[in-house]
């Protein structure tokens, strides 16, 4: 016996054009189902959520390449260098007074510093010989090519330690160290002029 949930329909006919005056039947099937025995509704297998695992691990993943960028970008450099200072004033009162002040016996030496690196020292000595106190001297030293052109320039407060006022007819000694040179440097004594005072306030 045939069983379905769905409606089974013939039309049945006969042909006048065949001799046996045969029936032939035509049935008219809503759904294949009908044809089937009755059978218990399939199960589909329960979801065990392994496209939804798969999704968390690649999250994780990107998370955490994400996470060992950022903190690979922001240290791998070390330490941010300490900002720098700020340049003296050099205007006109300034430029006029700068005339005043000589720089001598300029002298270059190598040296290590403490991290085993070679740098290059400059040591000199500045000499007032205005009649004004200064709270502050900025030097600006320039080294220069075989075609005299400035491949590195620098500037430098000097002015340093507990007595940094430099009074008239003071003499001050200074040293600045230069960690790299670059190789074109012509290894002649470079420029050293004054680019920055801090004139103090004349007492009236």
């Amino acid at each position: 016996m045939l069983r379905g949930s769905r409606n089974l329909w013939c039309n049945a006919y006969r042909s006048g054009a065949e001799a046996s005056r045969k029936t032939r039947l035509f049935c008219y099937i809503d759904s294949v189902d009908a044809l089937q025995p009755n059978l218990p509704p399939s199960i589909a297998p329960p979801d065990t959520g392994g496209s939804g695992f798969t999704w968390k691990i690649m999250a994780a993943a990107v998370l955490s390449v994400a996470v060992v960028f950022y903190f690979w970008s922001g240290h791998a450099s070390g330490p941010a260098a300490p900002p720098a200072p700020a340049r003296l004033p050099f205007g006109a009162a300034e430029q006029a007074y700068a005339a005043k002040i000589e720089i001598e016996s300029i002298s270059l030496s190598r040296a290590e510093n403490f991290l085993h690196q070679e740098v290059t020292a400059l040591s000199g000595e500045a000499v007032n010989h205005g009649e004004r106190t200064l709270a502050g001297l900025e030097l600006t030293v320039e080294f220069f090519d075989e075609l005299h052109q400035v491949v590195l320039r620098e500037s430098r407060q000097v002015l340093t330690g507990p007595a940094t006022l430099f009074a008239p007819g003071e003499r001050r000694t200074f040293e600045i160290s230069f960690e790299h040179i670059p190789p074109s440097w012509n290894l002649q004594q470079p420029s050293v002029r004054v680019s920055g005072l801090q004139l103090v306030a004349a007492k009236e």
